[in-house]
């Protein structure tokens, strides 16, 4: 069986949905197939559920530290079952708000697994979908389409000598579904997502070990940014090791349990998780029958408007060699969106993309660092301000931290840094700042609420003009 639309959609995450929708805003008949969840990674084990994790856990670290607010210190109670249920009711919120607005642009879902054709009777071109169904007495069907755009997402990077079991060795995937909470936790991999773990996991009680094969955590992100998640880390009782590169002979898996080597140091651990990256799922679409080029490490080739070699088939998301973030893949699939119905979208800056954090202080950062400026010879200068100057920090606890504003000789914001409390919230000020090219005059020049945590922001631009109050 045979159906027909303008454009089919593969993949019903982030990118995917997005996408959808806007072709359906735009006039188009739109078919999104997806095998799994609506709302991909993003909101079924990634985005959402570790923030819903992660204020379980802010919540407990605020109980234990009460007194910081003149309130009697108090180590709660908690069942991790009971956490988990708070999480699956925001996922099931979102997802149900997904269908609701898919249905709302007359975008039809179907639920299986999408394979793209080569050039067949039912088109001249590559590109048609062929979708198969988990209940085999489903017969498969075609989707004959004008554009395909993919959106298929990606998974939890394996290390070649440590394979999931999903039981002992486990991927973030295994963590949202958690039915109790280790003891003892090996956490490979200092990156985003293995930082961000290991602020929840310390928090709900387990011991956890951090390890990094780089001489920091966050090596992309500025030092002093690491360096102080790090400290945070620490002083939430996170072992951390950097500079510590495994082998497969420093790792042993038991029935019930895993060993690594540490310094010479034979350790057991209730669990090891894995958390070295993700990559794109690519390798089941069928790309090969398309003349779309596929990378080494499984990206899709792609024009700054998304288009493959083929230019009916377009790639977005994390498919693709550009950050994987999911407010990337928003604005990839709008403009993938509106290239596809012949508008005319502006094509994204991805220096003006903010980078996020989620631990304990947050970091928050968009454009380049300082490393980054000085390796490409860019002219600049630096003006780091700490958030104790800022009342509203102080009164929330939260003013560990500070804002750091890499700035040209002009006046133009190359880069910025946040840590500290609602460092995520804050950078968006920062990003409207740099969308519309606004230098650190204007920045200076704007009106901030007071009291409020934002005045960081004012008063590191007129830092930057050589005219700061309160520093």
């Amino acid at each position: 069986m045979t159906k027909n639309y303008d454009t089919v959609v593969i993949g019903g995450g982030t990118a995917g949905y997005v996408a959808a929708i806007k072709l359906s805003q735009l006039g188009q008949s739109v078919a999104v197939v997806e095998k799994s969840k609506l709302g991909g990674t993003c909101l079924n084990q990634g985005c959402i559920p570790t923030k819903s994790f992660l204020k379980s856990g802010e919540m407990i670290e605020n109980m234990k530290t009460a007194s910081r607010f003149g309130l009697e210190n108090h180590t709660p109670s908690f069942d991790i079952k009971n956490i988990n249920s708070v999480k699956d009711k925001v996922v099931n919120q979102m997802q149900n708000g997904i269908k609701y607005l898919l249905d709302k642009n007359k975008v039809d879902v179907i639920e299986g697994t999408a394979t793209i054709l080569g050039p067949s009777l039912f088109s001249p071109l590559a590109g048609a979908v062929s979708v198969s169904y988990e209940d085999e007495s489903m017969e498969s069907e075609v989707l004959v389409n004008d554009q395909v755009i993919i959106a298929s997402g990606s998974r939890p990077i394996e290390l070649p000598f440590l394979s999931f079991d999903h039981k002992v060795v486990l991927s973030s995937n295994d963590l949202m579904h958690l039915e109790n909470i280790p003891k003892k936790v090996a956490l490979i991999g200092g990156g985003v997502i293995g930082v961000e773990f290991a602020t929840i996991l310390s928090s709900f009680g387990s011991e956890v070990t951090l390890i990094e094969a780089a001489d920091r955590l966050l090596i992309q992100e500025e030092k002093d940014a690491s360096k102080a998640v790090e400290k945070s880390l620490k002083d939430k009782g996170v072992r951390v090791l950097t500079g510590l590169t495994l082998n497969p002979d420093d790792i042993e898996i038991k029935d019930d349990h895993g060993e690594i080597v540490v310094n010479s140091e034979k350790e057991s651990y209730d669990k090891i998780i894995v958390a070295v990256g993700r990559q794109p799922n690519t390798d089941q679409l069928g790309i090969q029958n398309t003349k779309a080029q596929v990378t080494g490490k499984g990206t899709i080739e792609v024009n700054e408007y998304y288009q493959t070699k083929e230019s009916h088939i377009y790639a977005i998301g994390d498919v693709i060699n550009t950050p994987q973030l999911a407010h990337v893949a928003i604005e990839e699939a709008v403009i993938a969106a509106e290239h596809i119905a012949d508008q005319k979208p502006l094509t994204l800056d991805y220096n003006k993309i903010p980078r996020c954090v989620y631990t304990s202080p947050e970091i928050a950062s968009i454009g380049m660092t300082t490393e980054a400026l000085k390796e490409n010879g860019i002219d600049f200068k630096t003006h780091k301000l700490p958030l104790q100057t800022i009342a509203k920090a102080v009164i929330e606890n939260g003013a560990e931290g500070f804002i750091k504003l890499n700035v040209s000789p002009s006046g133009d914001i190359l880069g910025a840094t946040i840590v500290g409390a609602h460092a995520t919230e804050l950078i968006n000020s920062i990003s409207i700042a740099a969308f519309m090219n606004a230098s650190t005059l204007e920045l200076s020049s704007a009106t901030f609420a007071h009291p409020s945590v934002g005045e960081i922001i004012k008063e590191v631009g007129l830092d930057a003009e050589d005219i700061a109050i309160h520093v």
